[in-house]
């Protein structure tokens, strides 16, 4: 009865998947069809994702799956193969695609961003040559962050022009997601005037190797290790500055992270509803005979999933700030374009925030639903919290939280980017 006195009477036949259903509104009216393009390639990716996992099978073929249905094209305009995507829609589509495999997404996060710059470029031709790039299927991987002792202020890796004139490449880079996988690399550099910049040099060039030596304990297969480049020659054209490029990279990089944690979190609610469903082993002191029927574990699981869901609202909401961001930066008003920049960025912080701890707290409660069984490692249950660990431990949250606090007291504003390396080095370069 409800508490109006009237009797609910479900449908007969009612059926819904949970799988599927209970995650909330799509982005658009027409996400559906699009999504259906791509679930069946989805579908077969999550089959042997375990397995890959367990024996460190790198996803050289899953990529070109990807590569094939377009999805790396997702946003480019429909007359360079694309789909026209919105920024939701993409966001929604990262989601689905790391609930089957975190390290795809991943992988492609550069590609994505390196996407955004040349739709938003006001230099024409650099725009056209890489529209024609990306439409042939050719993706990028992403060469920034160097290791160890290097300096904070200013990159290692830098270009320099040789004994004849021509413009050559030497450094390298460790955490290069996806350039393994890549036909080009986006290299953060120094550039000839010892300023930072970022330069596009070929994977199959002469001097270019990348290694598979990533060694954290999460996002095992995405090639996250180390880069080589000796003496590459370099177009010119293809060195950027900084004030060039699409100013909501920060906040856009940030929620492929968030996005992709979410699906994970999915992921992980699907796997553990699953073996509970099929469980036979109980304790004897357990509500119920099979722990299918447990209130308890109904109630973890239920935790699980209101995680996951949660994750996916605020993903979907951050994605319409970008979105905004996005159509801002398409227009020739510089403080709207700048506001709607701050805006995406704290939001994409307040949700990396609440994200992080919803589903770092469900990757470590799935095993009170299952036990000590749980953690044989060929179950794979233990990759849900590696994965969503290493994937949240970029930009640290501590930081983040304490910039929206700054701006909720003093409205501070957020920086626009932010540089990690050795701040000793700085300081004696600075002096």
């Amino acid at each position: 009865m409800t508490q109006s006195g009237h009797t609910t009477t479900l449908a007969p036949n009612l059926n819904l998947d949970p799988n599927t259903s209970g995650w909330g509104e799509a982005p658009s009216s027409r996400y559906e069809t699009l999504a259906q393009h791509f679930r069946t390639v989805f579908a077969r990716i999550q089959q042997q994702a375990l397995q890959r996992e367990v024996e460190h099978i790198l996803p050289f073929e899953q990529i070109q799956w990807l590569k094939e249905s377009g999805f790396t094209r997702l946003r480019l305009p429909k007359h360079h193969g694309g789909f026209d995507a919105t920024i939701p829609e993409l966001f929604k589509l990262i989601s689905e695609l790391a609930e089957a495999d975190s390290n795809l997404p991943q992988i492609l996060r550069v590609h994505f961003g390196f996407t955004e710059d040349i739709l938003v470029s006001k230099d024409e031709e650099f725009r056209q040559r890489w529209l024609n790039r990306l439409a042939k299927g050719e993706i990028i991987g992403s060469a920034w962050s160097e290791g160890g002792k290097e300096d904070q202020n200013q990159f290692q890796t830098h270009v320099y022009k040789d004994e004849i004139g021509a413009i050559r490449l030497s450094g390298q880079k460790f955490y290069t997601t996806g350039s393994l996988f890549a036909d080009w690399i986006e290299v953060g550099i120094s550039d000839l005037q010892g300023e930072s910049a970022s330069v596009l040099v070929s994977r199959y060039a002469d001097g270019v190797s990348v290694v598979d030596d990533w060694n954290g304990f999460g996002q095992q297969l995405t090639a996250s290790g180390t880069a080589f480049f000796n003496k590459v020659l370099v177009d010119a054209r293809e060195i950027l500055a900084d004030d060039v490029r699409f100013k909501y990279s920060a906040a856009f990089y940030q929620l492929v992270q968030l996005a992709i944690i979410t699906g994970v979190g999915r992921g992980a609610t699907r796997h553990v509803s699953q073996t509970v469903n099929s469980r036979t082993r109980n304790y004897s002191h357990a509500n119920s005979q099979f722990i299918k029927n447990d209130p308890q574990i109904l109630q973890i699981i239920g935790q699980i999933r209101s995680a996951a869901y949660t994750a996916g609202v605020l993903v979907e909401k951050v994605a319409q700030s970008l979105q905004r961001t996005y159509l801002a930066a398409l227009g020739d008003d510089l403080y709207h374009e700048q506001q709607q920049n701050v805006l995406a960025e704290l939001e994409s912080a307040q949700a990396q925030s609440v994200i992080t701890s919803l589903l770092l707290n469900a990757s470590t409660i799935l095993f009170d639903a299952l036990g000590a069984s749980a953690t044989d490692k060929r179950l794979g249950f233990d990759q849900y919290w590696r994965n969503i660990r290493t994937l949240s431990s970029h930009n640290p949250r501590v930081f983040k939280e304490r910039i929206i606090g700054d701006f909720s007291v003093n409205g501070t504003l957020p920086p626009y980017q932010w540089r990690i390396g050795d701040v000793a080095k700085a300081e004696r370069a600075t002096a």
